[in-house]
């Protein structure tokens, strides 16, 4: 697949890279096993990344390639704080924004394939308490939710200056939704809905028994060995943590956190561990000899449920296009000073992760550039 559309822009890129001054170095950091490979994608990508910090004026970013199973690219660009100048690493931790998704998608089907959920039982089924101030909440089953077409309405203020921590704070929101109306039937259509994975990560903890973020640690992130990845803000190391920025490039007087937000919102990574999330996805749920799902749950999270625009569908927490003859599967995330993008390839074994602590930067556009460049180093 090639992306000649954007060869003027690759051109003009080349163009910039001659005849400007050397622009900083990324950070060396995390290295690739060298192939001639690998050297050609970093001949191509680190005067991109350099170029577009330089002129841009993004604060920090950072960009993992996962490649046939192995990690060929990983870098950070900028800095993790632009009023003390750390820079970003690969193990530098993002806020993920929506990208949590995903990850409550996998819980649901840990519990699914362990009889323990049913995609289409109604949600107050697992959570009696759950209601909303119209009769039709009862046909809100566990699919609608994940698929976004719930009904369910979107959340207007997470009060990100108000976080809570405690552990009783995503059941508290759950019940708190009882004055809220549905926006239409449910299973109807399509409408992106952050309150309905909020609700389906109450369902996952009250289902296993433990706190959502704990079922993650456990079931996912440490499996995979994401052993620095967590959905709970006070587990951020202070030295690996980034600060949001906001479009002016300043500091956020807020950070992105509100426990009874974290099923939609509140999983923190680095370029590292997403990539091997990306590659247990792409094997369709192993990495080396650890298996988080069965192969049969990706013939249900990778298959179109609803159509939300023209090329781009919804499975159950991803979405999934056809740009050209090859099917991506991905998730975009923004919340206050954080952008995210994470896309994955399976037929090529090709994901692409962006990570930033910026709010200017675009990163399905990066992303979309970089599966572009890197289509023109491919072996």
């Amino acid at each position: 697949m090639k992306f000649r559309r954007l060869f003027p822009l690759f051109v003009g890129l080349i163009l910039i890279v001659l005849f400007l001054p050397a622009c900083a170095a990324p950070q060396p950091d995390w290295k690739p096993e060298k192939s001639d490979f690998n050297t050609a994608l970093e001949e191509i990508l680190d005067p991109f990344f350099s170029i577009y910090i330089e002129k841009v004026g993004i604060t920090g970013f950072a960009v993992g390639v996962v490649k046939d199973n192995k990690i060929v690219y990983a870098k950070g660009f900028g800095v993790r704080d632009f009023e003390t100048q750390e820079p970003v690493t690969v193990y530098s931790l993002f806020h993920m924004a929506s990208i949590s998704k995903p990850f409550v998608a996998a819980a649901i089907m840990q519990l699914v394939e362990q009889g323990k959920i049913n995609l289409d039982e109604p949600v107050v089924s697992y959570l009696p308490y759950f209601k909303l101030d119209d009769e039709r909440f009862n046909e809100i089953t566990v699919r609608y939710m994940l698929s976004h077409v719930s009904g369910m309405p979107r959340a207007m203020d997470y009060h990100w200056d108000q976080p809570e921590y405690d552990e009783g704070a995503l059941e508290r929101y759950v019940r708190s939704l009882a004055d809220q109306k549905l926006l239409f039937t449910p299973g109807e259509k399509f409408s992106y809905s952050n309150v309905a994975y909020e609700v389906l990560g109450d369902v996952i903890a009250k289902v296993s028994g433990q706190p959502f973020e704990n079922y993650e640690k456990v079931n996912i992130l440490t499996p995979l060995g994401m052993d620095q990845s967590t959905f709970l803000k006070e587990e951020v190391p202070p030295e690996l943590e980034t600060t949001p920025h906001l479009d002016e490039g300043i500091v956020s007087d807020v950070y992105p956190y509100n426990r009874p937000h974290a099923p939609s919102s509140t999983l923190h990574s680095n370029v590292l561990e997403m990539s091997y999330w990306a590659i247990a996805n792409m094997n369709r749920g192993t990495l080396n000899e650890t298996r988080i799902l069965s192969e049969s749950s990706y013939d249900l999270l990778w298959t179109p449920h609803e159509q939300v625009q023209t090329g781009i569908s919804i499975g159950l927490g991803w979405f999934l296009q056809t740009p050209e003859e090859v099917d991506w599967v991905y998730h975009d995330g923004g919340d206050v000073g954080f952008r995210t993008s994470f896309t994955m390839l399976p037929e090529e074994s090709l994901a692409v992760t962006i990570l930033a602590n910026d709010e200017r930067l675009n990163p399905r556009s990066m992303a979309d550039i970089v599966i572009g460049l890197i289509h023109d180093v491919e072996p």
